[in-house]
């Protein structure tokens, strides 16, 4: 395959135009059939021992997301208190959710029993299993991005919180509230670099070979 096949431009494009949207959601309904082909590219992600140790809770209920809406906010005052100067000035100008504008909630869990006691890949690494989460969440975002949605994952929660809201059962870890919907555009810059918060480091920054 070429550098300039169709194929590899547009997964780059995908992974480059993704962004973890909080502003631009419209409100518009998520087409059925797109949600079923992001929801299925989530789910095909690998996972270690193929244990799929995922959930997919989606959350169209207005009261429940305004109760998470409320938590988050509280979180958002915990984390402003701890900063000082232009830092918290740059804070202040930042949103950090999309969770009333976006057109759905998806919250993903961990199940580390699923698959237990014997999981393949799993006995030198407990956190194997999160990272297989983790993968699926990326996969449903860079989906998302290919469909012309936006997806935007809120971390200001405390899990205790969330599976108390949702009715997680005992056992099963909430590991990301994911806002996903039709968006206005996204943005050409990440939203914490337009605000001055960080910068991406080059990747030559980050590169090691052989050794550390």
């Amino acid at each position: 395959m070429t550098p300039d096949s169709p194929v590899l431009t547009g997964l780059y494009d995908v992974i480059h135009r993704r962004r973890d949207v909080r502003a631009q959601f419209t409100g518009e309904p998520i087409d059925a059939d797109a949600l079923a082909r992001v929801l299925g590219a989530a789910h095909a992600a690998p996972s270690v021992g193929l244990s799929q140790p995922w959930d997919f809770v989606l959350v169209n209920d207005r009261a429940l997301r305004k109760a998470f809406y409320e938590h988050v906010q509280e979180e958002r005052l915990v984390f402003a208190g701890q900063l000082e100067g232009e830092q918290g000035k740059r804070f202040a100008r930042i949103k950090i959710d999309g969770v009333l504008e976006a057109s759905l909630s998806i919250v993903v869990t961990y199940d580390a029993e699923r698959g237990a006691p014997a999981v393949l890949g799993r006995h030198a690494i407990s956190d194997a299993g999160l990272y297989s989460v983790c993968l699926a969440i990326e996969n449903l975002w860079l989906a998302c991005t290919a469909e012309g949605m936006g997806m935007g994952w809120v971390s200001f929660y405390r899990e205790d919180f969330l599976t108390r809201l949702l009715g997680i059962p005992d056992g099963i870890r909430p590991v990301a509230w994911l806002c996903v919907g039709p968006v206005s555009h996204l943005e050409d810059v990440p939203d914490l670099e337009r605000h001055g918060w960080r910068r991406r480091v080059p990747l030559d920054r980050v590169l090691h070979t052989d050794r550390w």
